[in-house]
């Protein structure tokens, strides 16, 4: 970590400048005009033995000819505003700084007429000392740069809790910056100040660190921000076109950036592999399936080698999902090309979303704002909001000051405190305005709707300002609706007629009713016309369900029918990670095997499962990876992998072209051209009809329907047989002039399990084999 410790006296009248190269360090006191007058180079003890400097070497100088600048400045200007601009000449970079008070709004680094300005909220701090890395002449070195530090003054350069300065000269890109911050010191008042640390700016618009992703042998770095003014605007092009494709049309294709395509299955050059720019590579394959929304796991700045920062049980794992923000403004650095760093980050996340918008496909988001990276009490990691002001940005035990824990991950974000709200509406309006982003989906929302205290809010101000916010209104606004602290809100969500949900409650009725468990048949019906009992209040529709069976935590759907048991051993956590109710059935055998009966079964549970998914009223979701069948081998949480547990296989997919990925394509399709299965509305009694007179029967496993196409008579009939043997099935009579075409059955094998144009069937019955599916349609 670059700190450079020194004494620092603030200047009355402004910022003070403090120069650094290579663990040497100027130091700008105020001075009388006679002292400054005098030039001195006093050498001092190696900065590595002076307490709070860490990872620096060398001697400190002073330099009187900088002291000389500031105060012929104080003299001259004696009697007038000193928010003046002052000057300070940089050695070796021959850059001359000018500095002046600045400005409080806007938060992070933006450009102002001659420099630019930087600014930063921390109500409780004491000291505010804002940390330049300038550009090295000759190197590309890091390390290798000049460090210039302003310490703010309270008087000149703070607005209520707003600290600032503007400086004039610097360049208007690759300059690195942070802050150090100082405040109270005590524990037991909810305060983690330690000034030693260079920060994040919260508001900072891009973060600079390692270029390459999970290589733990590359010189470490302390991630700093850094801004870009010199690059032209992004040209989305004269023809480009937001999709804004409706709710009720959404098929949401959730994954990874990286995992999509840093598999060498997929072809790419090793410097794509991983990338935005790998992802615009596959778009076809994404048309070919027929999804029109993307849900990215996170993609805001987060370090995955954070489990390597002391030994531990997890430390031989690489984040690889990302739900551990540094930074809520900055897109993964990591996800560049070839190392290309931030600002090819930026550019490259741009063209990626262009191109997937010219496909027609959306752009969802996976964000979270429910807590940071900076762990817990136990073992703190500074980065960011803990030294900025923990007491603010964090949620904290009013009894002890410890931090509360919503999100399982050590920290809660104090989410509906009026600062911490506007950083996250902020956030959001940044990623819709220069990112173009379509939606958002909440991870662990419910943290979003307590208050200070922990306490669950009836009206959670967040909420509703997200719901309201004029920039978001084109958004699709999707919750995670509970949290590691017990609130549960599937259905009961905050949502102002706007907010969608992830229903847990679809997940794990059509996961019970398709593994044949006893009485479910009710609750099947209920979740596939749109779960009304849950939705169907005031101007709710059946998409604010988001409707899944698999989701990028838990098992994949080839391991939901071939697991009984978690298996998470890899983790390094003893098991105990995990969803232990996971609602899933190996179909006879334990993992992986070669009996064909068992292979088949699991083939049948897994169209049954997608059939179950497409044909439901409301939004449909489906995991990356399976559309051919993805195995993590029985892991239900495998986050910390960044290998083939996780990264899509892009030749088991080749394999699996033909029969698999066809039936989980052709279903998609077949749901895109029939309104009837995407209302916009509750299915009311002249919508469906439900073959069943004996819904109380507990041992019935067999449900049947057939849902009324009103405009063109083109009826849909379904069948899920659950029970482990054959029903013969009363087929009703089709709508007049029309006759029934059976479309899926998937007990057959491929190429006949679905034909989208339909094969002619003309019986009473129609005899369903157990654990099978089957869908016809009324055709002329």
């Amino acid at each position: 970590m670059d700190s450079v410790g020194i004494n620092r006296a603030p200047l009355g009248s402004g910022a003070t400048a403090v120069s650094a190269r290579r663990g040497s360090a100027l130091r700008l006191d105020r001075l009388s005009v006679a002292a400054a007058n005098r030039v001195a180079t006093t050498p001092t003890s190696s900065l590595r033995d002076a307490p709070g400097r860490r990872g620096c070497s060398g001697k400190v100088h002073r330099f009187g000819s900088v002291r000389s600048i500031a105060a012929r400045a104080h003299s001259v200007n004696a009697g007038r505003s000193m928010a003046e601009e002052r000057e300070c000449a940089m050695p070796d970079t021959e850059m001359p700084l000018k500095y002046s008070s600045g400005k409080a709004f806007p938060l992070g680094v933006s450009q102002v007429e001659g420099g630019l300005n930087f600014a930063i909220f921390s109500q409780h701090a004491s000291s505010v000392i804002l940390c330049l890395k300038l550009p090295g002449r000759g190197t590309q070195d890091e390390e290798d740069v000049d460090v210039v530090e302003f310490v703010l003054d309270h008087q000149r350069n703070k607005t209520g809790n707003i600290w600032h300065v503007s400086v004039e000269g610097l360049p208007s890109s690759g300059v690195l910056y942070g802050y150090r911050v100082d405040g109270p010191q005590g524990w037991d008042q909810g305060h983690r100040f330690d000034s030693s640390t260079i920060l994040l700016d919260p508001y900072a618009k891009l973060v600079s660190g390692r270029k390459y992703f999970g290589v733990a042998a590359e010189k470490p770095s302390q991630p700093f921000v850094t801004y870009d003014f010199d690059s032209s605007p992004f040209d989305w092009g004269d023809n480009y076109r937001i999709p804004n494709v409706p709710e009720t049309d959404l098929v949401i294709y959730e994954m990874n950036v990286r995992a999509f395509t840093a598999d060498e299955s997929s072809g790419l050059d090793s410097d794509v592999r991983g990338s935005y720019l790998g992802v615009i590579d596959k778009i076809p394959h994404l048309l070919e399936l027929g999804v029109n929304a993307v849900e990215l796991l996170p993609v805001f700045e987060f370090d995955e080698l954070e489990f390597k920062r002391y030994p531990n049980p997890r430390d031989h794992m690489v984040n690889t999902w990302g739900y551990s923000t540094i930074n809520f403004f900055a897109p993964m650095s990591r996800y560049a090309s070839a190392g290309g760093g931030p600002v090819a980050a930026s550019k490259e996340l741009k063209q990626m979303v262009k191109e997937l918008h010219n496909a027609g496909i959306e752009v969802i988001l996976d964000v979270v704002y429910n807590h940071t990276n900076e762990a817990d009490d136990a073992n703190p990691y500074m980065v960011s909001f803990r030294g900025i002001d923990n007491k603010v940005y964090y949620m904290l035990d009013l009894n002890n000051s410890q931090l509360l824990n919503f999100s399982g991950c050590g920290n809660t974000l104090n989410c509906n405190h009026p600062v911490v709200m506007e950083l996250i509406l902020d956030s959001l309006r940044h990623w819709v305005e220069e990112y173009h982003i379509d939606g958002f989906r909440f991870d662990l929302a419910s943290v979003l709707c307590r208050g200070p205290d922990g306490c669950p809010l009836d009206a959670p101000p967040l909420i509703k300002e997200i719901a309201k916010d004029a920039v978001l209104s084109r958004c699709k606004i999707i919750a995670e609706p509970w949290d590691c602290g017990g609130l549960y809100l599937v259905g009961r969500f905050p949502n102002w007629d706007r907010w969608a949900e992830w229903n847990g409650q679809y997940r794990d009725d059509i996961r019970r009713f398709i593994k044949g468990e006893p009485g479910m048949k009710g609750v099947f019906a209920t979740r596939v016309s749109g779960s009304s009992d849950l939705y169907k209040v005031n101007k709710r529709k059946p998409h604010h369900s988001v409707n899944f069976v698999i989701a990028h935590d838990g098992f994949t759907l080839y391991d939901l029918v071939s697991y009984n048991f978690k298996h998470n051993d890899a983790n390094g956590e003893g098991g105990r990670d995990g969803c232990n109710d996971n609602f899933s059935w190996n179909c006879g055998v334990e993992g992986e095997t070669n009996d064909l009966n068992v292979l088949s079964l699991r083939s049948r549970q897994m169209k049954n499962f997608h059939v179950a998914l497409m044909i439901s009223q409301g939004t449909p979701m489906m995991l990356m990876g399976d559309e051919y069948g993805h195995t993590r081998y029985g892991n239900n949480n495998s986050y910390g992998h960044d290998t083939c547990i996780n990264h899509f296989q892009w030749g088991q997919l080749e394999e699996r072209r033909h029969g698999h990925f066809r039936f989980f394509s052709e279903m998609i399709k077949f749901r895109q051209s029939n309104p009837v299965l995407r209302r916009d509305r509750f299915l009311n009694k002249n919508d469906v009809t439900w073959h069943e007179d004996c819904w109380e029967n507990q041992e019935s496993k067999f449900l049947a329907f057939t849902v009324h196409d009103h405009n063109s008579g083109g009826d849909i009939y379904l069948a899920f047989n659950a029970h482990d043997y054959f029903v013969d099935a009363v087929i009703p009579p089709p709508p007049h002039h029309k006759c029934w075409n059976r479309v899926v059955d998937t007990n057959l094998e491929s190429r006949h399990d679905i034909v989208p144009e339909g094969v002619p069937f003309r019986g009473s019955r129609y005899r369903i084999a157990p654990y099978s599916s089957i869908l016809l349609k009324a055709m002329p």
